[in-house]
């Protein structure tokens, strides 16, 4: 899996007003030539601790950076990471001026969790302080204060400006993003405030090895439901329990610092999403299961064994203080669903979207490329400011990721016909074509993709006459 990358982020504060200096972060590129349809989906802006690459120390260090508590932390030796060149860059990157450079201390090191598929990036934290606030930033940058960033987080407004993993991680949650949860033991990352993410072995697909099981907990202190009128209602949700045997002795004790009051949810039926069930049931047998009809049909008796309640989307969930709207999202099965936190405007997406790479369709179980379609339509209606996948990391430019999903599945759909018109006469000669610039061992789920493409062709009467038999 290799070894980690590491990130140097940096709070500049003013004591004397309690606030703290965000960075408007640059938009990923979009294609030069980008179809209208895209142009119209736009992410909002989004602010941060500005940060940059630390890399690894060549030569001496420069003595004019100081960094107090640089031996504090255990699991990193500062000495070997170029602290100065980082500095420079974020300084040159975001327009600071010189006045704010000066002496730095350490304020905390966070280990990403194993979200895969690379080895992960960890994070460096330096805080420095001011007098008093300094004139002449540039127009991407600003003062803001703790209150107010948790504001923009914890009472999102779609289209609102929003606030990074940076700021709320290094400066507005007390603990380390590894101790969010209550079980140490499960490295973890609570992002956005009330949502944590434990990547969980199981057995998935590569290039992944883990599941996200998202824990949403009230943020009220009491853990009790404060909401009224909800289809459901507890004090804790789990969602997509999905780990293999060899961690379930680990969700077994996840399972039972949680309040009894559990509501359990599940996005689909596959394998690596609902294998850790029966522990929460075994644990809890008071939890709730929440699915879609079609998901309970294909899980065993073996993972489930007492009632469940059947969700169809649009349904309330109320969890302490937080508010979830269930969301019927079909494409990847018949009977996917996903999840929006309201209180952030975060959308868990379940697997219509990875981390990395992109989503396969179970054509076995219910799989439509329509559906797809329109569900990834649905999604960028919303306008949600994070999209969290139940493989890989978060992803904090929600539009422009849900349109570079529409842009490769239009584009593979159109190699797909290109490759029957110019007389592919089988699946596999279509996915030769098509996946040519794919991995081999990815060839097989790819096919999956391909009959649904197909199928979606012949739906709109694209593909030349008598070959939709043949291939599929």
């Amino acid at each position: 899996m290799g070894s980690p990358s590491y990130r140097l982020a940096v709070a500049i504060t003013v004591p004397s007003t309690g606030e703290f200096l965000v960075a408007r972060q640059p938009r990923p590129p979009s294609p030069p030539e980008e179809d209208e349809d895209y142009r119209r989906f736009v992410d909002s802006d989004l602010y941060d601790l500005p940060a940059a690459p630390l890399e690894p120390l060549v030569g001496e260090p420069r003595s004019e950076v100081a960094v107090a508590g640089a031996d504090s932390a255990t699991g990193l030796d500062l000495s070997r990471l170029d602290v100065s060149a980082a500095l420079d860059q974020i300084f040159d990157r975001f327009g600071l001026p010189d006045g704010m450079r000066g002496e730095w201390r350490r304020l905390k090191y966070v280990e990403e969790a194993e979200f895969g598929p690379d080895a992960g990036v960890n994070t460096v934290f330096l805080i420095g302080s001011l007098v008093s606030k300094l004139d002449g930033l540039p127009e991407s940058c600003k003062w803001m204060t703790k209150e107010c960033a948790l504001g923009l987080l914890s009472e999102a407004k779609p289209g609102s400006d929003r606030i990074g993993q940076y700021a709320y991680i290094g400066l507005m949650n007390s603990r380390l993003s590894s101790n969010s949860t209550a079980v140490p033991a499960l490295p973890s990352q609570e992002f956005p405030p009330g949502i944590t993410l434990v990547p969980m072995k199981s057995k998935t697909l590569q290039p992944f090895r883990t599941t996200n099981l998202v824990v949403v907990r009230a943020t009220n202190g009491a853990g009790e439901s404060t909401c009224s009128d909800f289809f459901a209602c507890g004090d804790a949700l789990l969602l997509d329990p999905g780990c293999s045997s060899q961690v379930h002795a680990e969700l077994a004790d996840l399972v039972d610092s949680l309040p009894k009051k559990l509501l359990v949810l599940v996005t689909h039926h596959h394998h690596d999403h609902i294998e850790g069930l029966s522990v929460v049931q075994r644990c809890n047998p008071d939890s709730v299961l929440l699915a879609h009809q079609n998901t309970m049909n294909r899980i065993g008796k073996g993972n489930w064994q007492i009632d469940y309640t059947s969700v169809t989307g649009g349904e309330k969930i109320c969890i302490g203080d937080q508010e979830l709207q269930v969301i019927y999202a079909p494409g990847h099965t018949d009977g996917h669903m996903g999840l929006l936190h309201v209180n952030t405007n975060t959308l868990i997406v379940g697997d219509h979207c990875v981390g990395h790479g992109s989503a396969t369709l179970d054509s076995r179980s219910g799989g439509n490329m329509k559906d797809y379609f329109e569900t990834t339509y649905k999604f960028l209606d919303l306008s949600p400011h994070v999209i969290i996948p139940m493989h890989g990391r978060i992803n904090l430019w929600p539009k422009h990721m849900l349109c570079g999903y529409l842009r490769n599945r239009r584009s593979r759909e159109a190699s797909i016909l290109q490759s029957i018109e110019n007389g592919a006469q089988t699946l596999f000669e279509v996915v030769s074509k098509t996946y040519s610039d794919v991995d081999r061992k990815l060839w097989i789920p790819a096919s999956f993709n391909v009959r649904l493409h197909v199928d979606h062709l012949n739906s709109q009467h694209k593909l030349p006459k008598g070959t939709y038999c043949r291939i599929i």
